[in-house]
C-alpha cells in the first residue's frame, strides 16, 4: 500500500472497524454472594468491548441474553460461568468459576395471628432445608392456610390452593409441581414442634417422597418410657435422652417416625401450635376460621 495516499488508507481502516470487522472481546466480573444457596444472588458486570449480543451460561443449566444479568443460585457448589460476546459472525468467550456456599444453621420465622414461631431447619436434611428456604424467599407460603388441624396430633399447611380458598373448598392436594426425595433415618424424630413434610401414601408413593410444599408441625401427646421402648423395638430406632424427655414432658407422634421426613424444629413459640390446634374445625379438619401463614428467612 506504499502508493496509496494516507487519507485513503485511514478511510479504509476506519471502514473496516465500523463495518463489523473488529473482533469482540468478552470480559465480565462479579462479587462473591453474601448469602448461601438458595439465596445466593449474583450481579454480573459486563465489560465486553466490540460486541452487540451476549449469551450467559451460569453453569447450572440456566442462561440469559441480558447484557448485565443478575442470577440466583439455588444449590451449593462450584459453577463455571461462560460469557459469549458476539458481533456479527465473530465471537469471543470468557469463563470464570464461582463458589456457592451451602446454607447452614438456617432459621425461618413463621408468622400467624396467634404469634410467631422461629424454626431451625436441619442441616441433616439439606434437600428439604434448601427447598423450604427457597420457597420462603419466594414468599410462596405467604397467605396460605393451616388447612388441616387435628388437636393432639398436628397442624398442616403449605397447600398453594388454600390461598383465597372458598370456605367449602377441598384442600390438601396442591403443591409446586414437584416432590422432594425422602431424607429419613438420620436420628430426627417426631417430637413436639417438629417440622415435617407431608406426602402421599405408600400405595402410590413407596419411596416416601415428600410434597414439594406441604408440611405439618407436630403437637402430639405425652408418651411413657414403656411406650417409647416398644416404639424403638418396632421401628428399629434409638431415641436420645433429650428426645425421650421431650416425648414424655411435651409430647410427640413417634408412630410417624421412619415414615415421614422431619426437617426442622420450632425453637421459639411452641405454644403457637397449641393455640392453632385449639381452634374449632369443621368436617375435613379445616379450621372454621382461616388461619393464614407468612414465612420469612432470618438472613
Amino acid at each position: 500500500m506504499k502508493n496509496i495516499p494516507n487519507f485513503i488508507l485511514c478511510l479504509f481502516i476506519a471502514t473496516l472497524l465500523y463495518s463489523g470487522c473488529a473482533v469482540p472481546t468478552a470480559m465480565f466480573s462479579f462479587e462473591e454472594p453474601q448469602l448461601p444457596a438458595p439465596l445466593a444472588e449474583v450481579a454480573f458486570e459486563n465489560s465486553s468491548v466490540n460486541a452487540t449480543t451476549y449469551t450467559w451460561d451460569f453453569g447450572d443449566k440456566t442462561s440469559s441474553k441480558e447484557a448485565t444479568p443478575t442470577h440466583k443460585y439455588t444449590s451449593p457448589g462450584e459453577y463455571t460461568i461462560t460469557l459469549t460476546a458476539q458481533k456479527g459472525k465473530k465471537k469471543n468467550i470468557s469463563t470464570q468459576t464461582i463458589s456457592i456456599e451451602e446454607a447452614k444453621n438456617c432459621l425461618v420465622t413463621m408468622e400467624t395471628e396467634f404469634g410467631e414461631m422461629v424454626i431451625k431447619l436441619f442441616d441433616e436434611t439439606p434437600l428439604h432445608r434448601d427447598n423450604f428456604l427457597k420457597l420462603a424467599e419466594e414468599n410462596y407460603y405467604d397467605g396460605l392456610l393451616f388447612h388441616r388441624v387435628i388437636k393432639g396430633f398436628m397442624v398442616q399447611g403449605g397447600d398453594p390452593d388454600s390461598k383465597n380458598a372458598g370456605p367449602n373448598q377441598q384442600l390438601g392436594r396442591g403443591g409446586p409441581g414437584y416432590t422432594v426425595p425422602a431424607e429419613i433415618g438420620n436420628g430426627l424424630y417426631h417430637v413436639k414442634g417438629a417440622l415435617c413434610a407431608a406426602r402421599q401414601g405408600d400405595n402410590v408413593n413407596p419411596q416416601k417422597r415428600s410434597s414439594g410444599s406441604q408440611f405439618y408441625l407436630v403437637q402430639g401427646n405425652q408418651w411413657t418410657d414403656d411406650q417409647l421402648d416398644r416404639m424403638e423395638k418396632t421401628k428399629g430406632i434409638k431415641y436420645s435422652a433429650e428426645q425421650r424427655k421431650i416425648f414424655k414432658e411435651l409430647g410427640g407422634t413417634p408412630h410417624l417416625d421412619m415414615e415421614y421426613t422431619v426437617f426442622g424444629q420450632v425453637i421459639e413459640g411452641l405454644d403457637v401450635i397449641d393455640k392453632i390446634a385449639d381452634q374449632p374445625t369443621k368436617p375435613g379438619n379445616r379450621p372454621v376460621k382461616d388461619i393464614k401463614i407468612k414465612v420469612k428467612s432470618n438472613y
